[in-house]
């Protein structure tokens, strides 16, 4: 079975050392993990330091409604201000996105029952207006799963959020585009499929210059290539089945732009290795670069949640300490096929903000060594190459720039 999978996913991997036609290219990759951002260990100027090493272009960043305006009237700010300025001062970019209602703006009911239009649209101008910086905005997070959004409806998150959302907005900026959707990659449990979802969205007349979703595996057996639903009846929509969302999203809002807004492996127990992680890592770059109108893939957590029952996608353990994975983002490399004898690999230097010098090295039963001199990748970081090494070995990227080395690559 190992076997078939690696054949699919080298048969997938074809041709990829240029975007199609139709292809981003320009994707910008970044993290989101507003936990340990905004409240995590050491400082912030820190934890900004740490985003830069890791060669974050974007940070997605939830404001949390029922938290910065408890009282109706009395917002308090404090927290995203120092966050938002932070990315803003080092320029990172920032995706922001709008979550969670008030008990005054829903009934007195929990914050995932949907609020009134006009209170959502008021904060979501206020917000707008604030962050004038900000171009880029969500509109809810996950709403066709129950545990986000009561009632879980696509007329009621239209109605109420997004179309609100939209015209506060673009009032407060012009330039500023929003996405709707922001789907869970399944139903769960009293929810809706991301396709119905989607259909649900164009009835009601839904207002959006992109749409978001989490395309996040199935199975952690899952590639980003290879794996998923593929059955006429299934609705689930992974990275493997991204050729789905892309369909769904054109029938329903035309050739909007896609922003793939949270995604991530897990290690630990019934996850996989910190080394299938790290490759799986370099594998989703591969697949949103060759994708159509894919504009971000957003990383889930720089560091794991505290207990093994929640999210262990981080790039660190809950102990700080690094995992492959953290090799891997800045250095995100792929065995993409072979030509010729050769192994054609592609990759990325981060931040992809030009041209950058890079070596590679190879390991098979010694130490390091080089592979050929030094090499320079395109305007955007990515590489393209192939090199003469041997199977069962080991390969990873030097970055010139800095001299930091990526997450090894077995070479198949």
């Amino acid at each position: 079975m190992r076997l078939l999978l690696t054949l699919a996913l080298m048969c997938a991997l074809t041709g990829v050392l240029a975007p199609s036609s139709s292809a981003a290219g320009g994707v910008r990759f970044g993290i989101q993990d507003d936990a340990w951002l905004a409240h995590g260990r050491g400082s912030l100027e820190s934890r900004l330091d740490r985003l830069e090493r890791l060669g974050v272009d974007v940070v997605r960043f939830n404001l949390h409604w029922n938290e910065i305006e408890l009282r109706r009237g009395s917002p308090s700010w404090e927290a995203s201000d120092a966050v938002l300025k932070g990315l803003r001062t080092r320029k990172i970019g920032a995706v922001v996105g709008l979550v969670g209602a008030p008990r005054w703006a829903n009934g007195g009911r929990a914050p995932n029952y949907a609020p009134t239009a006009a209170s959502f649209a008021a904060f979501a101008r206020a917000a707008a207006s604030r962050y004038s910086w900000v171009r880029e905005w969500l509109v809810w997070n996950e709403p066709n799963q129950a545990r986000w959004l009561k009632p879980t409806s696509p007329a009621v998150y239209v109605r109420s959020l997004l179309n609100p959302a939209y015209a506060a907005i673009h009032a407060a900026n012009p330039r500023a585009k929003v996405a709707g959707g922001v789907t869970a990659p399944r139903a769960g449990s009293a929810g809706m499929s991301p396709v119905k979802w989607i259909r649900g969205m164009r009835a009601a007349g839904a207002r959006l210059d992109a749409y978001a979703h989490h395309p996040y595996p199935g199975r952690p057996s899952d590639s980003p290539f290879a794996g998923g639903c593929r059955q006429a009846d299934c609705e689930t929509i992974t990275m493997a089945t991204l050729e789905r969302l892309l369909s769904e999203v054109t029938r329903a809002f035309g050739a909007k732009r896609i922003w793939l807004t949270e995604y991530g492996y897990q290690t630990g127990p019934g996850g996989v290795s910190q080394a299938r992680q790290a490759e799986l890592l370099g594998q989703a770059a591969l697949r949103v670069y060759k994708a159509p109108r894919v504009d971000l893939l957003i990383h889930y957590l720089v560091v794991d949640e505290p207990t093994s029952a929640r999210f262990q996608s981080g790039l660190f353990a809950t102990s700080g300490s690094p995992k492959l994975a953290a090799l891997a983002f800045p250095l995100p490399l792929v065995q993409a096929g072979r030509s010729g004898g050769k192994v054609v690999l592609w990759g990325q230097v981060r931040p992809g903000l030009g041209a950058q010098s890079y070596r590679l090295q190879v390991r098979s039963g010694g130490g390091w060594r080089f592979v050929g001199g030094t090499r320079r990748t395109s305007a955007r970081g990515y590489l393209s190459t192939a090199v003469s090494v041997p199977r069962g070995s080991l390969v990873r990227t030097l970055s010139v720039r800095d001299g930091t080395s990526g997450a090894p690559l077995f070479v198949r």
